[in-house]
This record gives C-alpha cells, structure tokens and sequence, in this order.
C-alpha cells in the first residue's frame, strides 16, 4: 500500500462535506474539525459564535495511488457553491467560508490552476470565492459530530 496525504477543504456544514469524500474511491477517511481560527482547540460553540476565526473543515486523508489531489478539488468544486463569501445554503458566518487549506506548495499550485480553470470556464455567473491559504492547524470536531450523515441514517432505521 502506498502512503497517504492529506487534504483540507471548508465547503459549508462540515456534515454533508464529509459524507461526500467519505463516498470517493481512494480515501481512506475523512474527518470534521476546525481550521483558520485563533483559538487553540476550539469548541463547536466557540466556532458558531463566528469570532474566532474557524472554519468548518474536513481532513480529507487519500491514497494518491488510487485518487488524485486534483480530483478531490473536483469533489470539492461539485458540492457547494464556490461563489458563496462566508455562506453556504442557509448557513451564513465566515465559518461556513470556502476555503482550501493547501498542505504543501504542491496543493497550493493545483488548488489555484484548478481555480483558474473553474473561473475561465465560466460555470458560475459570480466570481469564485474560495480563499486558499497554507493549512492551519486541524483541530477534530467534537466525536457527535464525525460522520454525522451516515448517524443520522441509522438512527432513523
């Protein structure tokens, strides 16, 4: 088996975003937390308060060998709206930002070509809004929290 990487992307609730990479071939988990804050090892309610600088993130870990960067961004790109400043849906707060927290140069070269492309293909009638940045520290969301979709399915089984 080959190594792993990681990647970091904030698209909104962090609920769905997971749920979506946990459904892609190559990766091997995936995990909710919180990015891009000032708070060391903040809690939900600390990032909802939408003062501490937090966004809703999902640590994306993938076997390069199976999947490609790239394509996570393609994920990434299909599951929200990238043109969204600090909202997704019904969510508003700079915790529910678009973002790409780019773990090496590597990532952050892909994450803006991908960028560019997504802009010159004029997909979206509004700019693109996803910020990328160098990844901040992944601080794990509270346990309730990690994969909460599929949870919420068997609960209601």
């Amino acid at each position: 088996m080959s190594e792993t990487k990681k990647a970091m992307f904030g698209a909104g609730c962090f609920w769905g975003v997971e749920a979506a990479f946990r459904k892609v071939k190559g990766v091997k988990s995936a995990a909710v937390g919180y990015a891009g804050g000032s708070l060391t090892n903040p809690t939900y309610e600390q990032v909802c308060t939408d003062r501490t600088g937090h966004a809703e993130v999902v640590e994306v870990e993938y076997d390069p060998a199976e999947v490609s960067y790239e394509r996570l961004i393609e994920v990434f790109w299909d599951i929200h709206d990238p043109t969204q400043v600090n909202r997704q849906g019904p969510d508003v707060g700079a915790q529910y930002r678009s973002v790409i927290f780019a773990a090496d140069a590597g990532q952050e070269a892909a994450a803006r070509a991908a960028k560019e492309r997504l802009e010159a293909a004029g997909r979206h009638r509004r700019p693109i809004a996803t910020e990328i940045a160098p990844a901040a520290p992944f601080w794990r969301a509270e346990e309730y929290h990690q994969n909460y979709v599929e949870k919420q399915r068997k609960r209601s089984r």
